[in-house]
């Protein structure tokens, strides 16, 4: 007997997997594009005028670069304009990897001809224009490093937490964190682990700050299981002694002067590393940063091709600009490709998926999880059990993985 949870919620909730900030990032390209739009024509008229046939090719190179970066913009254009599409069953947020795939082929090419140019150079040398080339070098690399600022939106991100859950930290988000209303005014009871094991802190928001004498908790878990904890006086605020084990699923009850205050406190699962990763922005970086590497390698090239007559030195930056391309290339079709062929992105989270619904005895027959966009998974779970349980059962013990955002329940029962 199979039993398939399909209410109205279930049938008609949103397909739009589209990655967080894709309407910012959305801009920040056309941005670029222009920018580099603007380069290219200023080049290759400026060219045409002063009779400089390297500032006509430097153009048109800048002009491919704007080529690759359109690829992505029109790629995040697309897919936001027909996320509401039905003809697409999952939605477009993969639009942004097929970009990407895309965009790495163009590298791998790219790489290719850089290469092959640069060893035919080493065989058959060229007259080099030093007053021509280093400048237009040194323009095209500001260039390349104004269109990263741009593309990043002029912040700093690639930093990652240590640990693979989505834990508040203090001063990013609350979710570890609850105001509680007390006898005696408010206070905030938070799980803190900035840098540290998790422990409970307790503090005063208005009112008469509690004393660790008269304050404890007492977690209860879904098992049954409780826990006790002692509090000590950390100077402003009340910290607990013990650690706090994982996972952090619980009701904590605060008990204050006597009185209790129950709790509750959900884990909660993110997308995280290469789940959760805008690789159609990631292309569209890779191509500025590749651009930006090979224009450096170009600068240092021809700096010591003039100074010590080493012609040999402008070839050789170019190949190892080549093997550089390749690289990063390499890596974004490998990535991209998994995606399109809806490898598992994520073998921890189904790892932790089998884990819960096998807590109680059940068995998982089959289980399928495929990514649909930056930071959204689709999974298809198939349970068999010999309990009386519906799909909605599971769904609400899944309901901590924040990252599924399509999510089939099967159930079959045993006979």
């Amino acid at each position: 007997m199979t039993d398939n949870y399909n209410d109205a919620a279930a049938a008609f909730h949103s397909h739009v997997f589209l990655g967080e900030g894709h309407e910012k990032s959305e801009r920040r390209t056309w941005a670029v594009i222009w920018l580099c739009g603007i380069m290219m024509v200023a080049e290759i008229i400026g060219g045409l005028l002063f009779g400089s046939i390297a500032l006509v090719a430097d153009g048109l190179h800048m002009s491919t670069h704007a080529g690759a970066l359109l690829l992505a913009a029109l790629a995040y254009t697309y897919a936001r304009k027909h996320a509401d599409n039905p003809a697409f069953t999952f939605g477009t947020g993969k639009l942004g990897d097929l970009a990407g795939f895309t965009s790495a082929i163009v590298l791998a090419m790219i790489a290719l001809l850089i290469g092959y140019e640069s060893v035919s150079r080493i065989f058959q040398p060229v007259p080099i224009h030093f007053a021509e080339a280093i400048p237009i070098a040194c323009v095209g690399l500001a260039v390349n490093v104004a269109s990263a600022w741009l593309l990043s939106g002029g912040e700093h991100h690639g930093h990652s937490h240590g640990h693979s859950h989505g834990h508040a930290h203090e001063g990013h988000d609350h979710d570890e964190r609850r105001e509680i209303a007390t006898a005696g005014g408010f206070v905030a009871l938070e799980v803190f682990e900035d840098g540290v094991p998790p422990r409970f802190r307790l503090r005063a928001i208005t009112g008469a700050a509690p004393t660790a004498q008269a304050s404890s908790i007492e977690t209860v878990r879904p098992d049954g299981t409780r826990q006790l904890f002692a509090m000590v006086d950390r100077g402003g605020f009340l910290e607990s002694y013990d650690e706090i084990p994982e996972p952090h699923a619980f009701t904590a009850t605060v008990r204050l002067g006597g009185l209790h205050y129950p709790t509750v406190f959900e884990e909660h699962e993110h997308a995280h590393g290469s789940t959760a990763r805008d690789n159609n922005m990631r292309a569209a970086v890779i191509h500025v940063i590749a651009d930006a590497a090979v224009s450096v390698l170009v600068i240092a090239g021809l700096l010591l091709a003039r100074a010590f007559g080493w012609l040999w030195m402008d070839p050789l930056a170019g190949i190892i600009g080549a093997f550089v391309i390749a690289s990063w290339s390499y890596g974004l079709i490998r990535d991209t490709g998994a995606i399109l062929l809806d490898v598992n992105p994520d073998t921890g989270m189904a790892n932790k998926l089998r884990e819960e619904l096998e807590a109680d005895g059940d068995k998982l027959a089959d289980l399928h999880l495929w990514r649909l966009g930056p930071g959204h998974l689709g999974a298809i779970v198939s349970v068999v059990t010999n309990k009386g349980r519906d799909p909605q059962y599971y769904r609400a013990r899944l309901a901590r993985f924040k990252s599924l955002s399509h999510l089939t329940i099967e159930v079959a029962r045993k006979p």
